[in-house]
């Protein structure tokens, strides 16, 4: 989806509905800035408001999402287009946060080893070398409790027995064994439990 289209669509159909962005703020419940930063491109309508503001503009949702007026006779090839665009970006926005992901436990993990090797030979034995590997490991478990918050919102866990494709709460995935990023869930399918294997498409 390209923002910038979009934001200049909305912009232009405000425009024809004559009303100002704070008309329009007015209408929809939010504040001036959010139409603003949609008519630069900035960002894009909540959702949640999408089919208000559409009923404002007088345009369809697949139009506001394409940022035009659509004809009937092309309006199943925009359908098909808006929904491969929509999955491709999704599917991006997963990779960004699955990489993230790995990046911050492998920083995390660089500087927990770095850290108790520093513990170890420069801090005399005693309480406060044991005291700074016991904070050094507190820490350490700021950023997984985060990377796991991470890889629970993005695609799914395969189960195992039945294929079916399970999206656990954080607690459940906390809770469960794991190995790297499979982890050991009950399936709501077969209702058996199994090494689910972490896969990014829902």
């Amino acid at each position: 989806m390209n923002q910038i289209k979009i934001g200049r669509f909305i912009a232009e159909c405000r425009k024809k509905a004559n009303l100002t962005q704070v008309e329009l703020s007015e209408k929809l419940g939010i504040t001036d800035k959010a139409i603003s930063k949609w008519e630069r491109g900035i960002s894009l309508p909540d959702t949640s408001i999408m089919l208000e503001l559409c009923d404002i503009l007088s345009i369809s949702v697949n139009e506001l999402l394409s940022g035009e007026k659509i004809d009937m006779e092309n309006n199943n090839q925009k359908n098909e287009q808006l929904l491969l665009d929509m999955a491709k970006e999704l599917e991006k926005k997963n990779k960004i946060i699955w990489t993230s992901m790995w990046g911050i436990m492998i920083v995390s993990m660089t500087a927990l080893f770095s850290g108790i090797f520093v513990a170890r030979f420069l801090i005399p034995e005693g309480v406060w070398q044991l005291i700074t590997i016991l904070a050094l490991c507190v820490v350490f478990l700021i950023p997984c409790f985060y990377a796991l918050k991470l890889e629970v919102s993005v695609g799914a866990y395969k189960c195992k027995n039945c294929g079916h494709e399970i999206v656990p709460t954080y607690t459940q995935a906390l809770n469960a064994m794991h190995m790297g990023t499979t982890r050991y869930l009950k399936c709501p399918k077969c209702n058996k439990r199994t090494w689910c294997k972490k896969v990014l498409k829902k």
